[in-house]
């Protein structure tokens, strides 16, 4: 998704610097502008995501705690969107809603593969 590649007001992180924590609540999710982050279950790299991507959706959807942490895997920039601009986006932008549920759904079908 390169809906944000000219994000102005995109935060910048350093390697191993970590983006948000597992458990901890979420009112936002981030777009990855440039760089790769790494996406953790404890202390396990589960997936490693680059530009384009796109992580911490469920807490912004669900306002339940994050089920995952991300940490910045080389020097990366992310575009932050909390709901405001998700809801936005949404409506401008029928294909990003589109995308989220796509990667979603991919995920729990990578998940549920991995439970069999």
């Amino acid at each position: 998704m390169n809906l944000f590649r000219n994000v102005s007001d995109a935060s910048t992180f350093d390697p191993g610097t970590m983006i948000c924590r597992e458990g901890d609540a979420g009112d936002s999710m981030y777009a990855i502008v440039e760089g790769e982050v790494e996406v953790l279950l404890g202390d396990k790299v589960i997936e490693v995501l680059g530009p384009g991507d796109f992580f911490g959706e469920m807490s912004l959807i669900d306002q339940s705690p994050r089920s995952a942490s991300a940490r910045a895997k080389t020097a990366c920039r992310v575009a932050v969107i909390d709901e405001r601009r998700f809801g936005y986006m949404v409506q401008q932008t029928p294909y990003f809603a589109l995308e989220i549920l796509r990667t979603l759904t991919t995920r729990l079908r990578r998940r549920l593969g991995e439970m069999a």
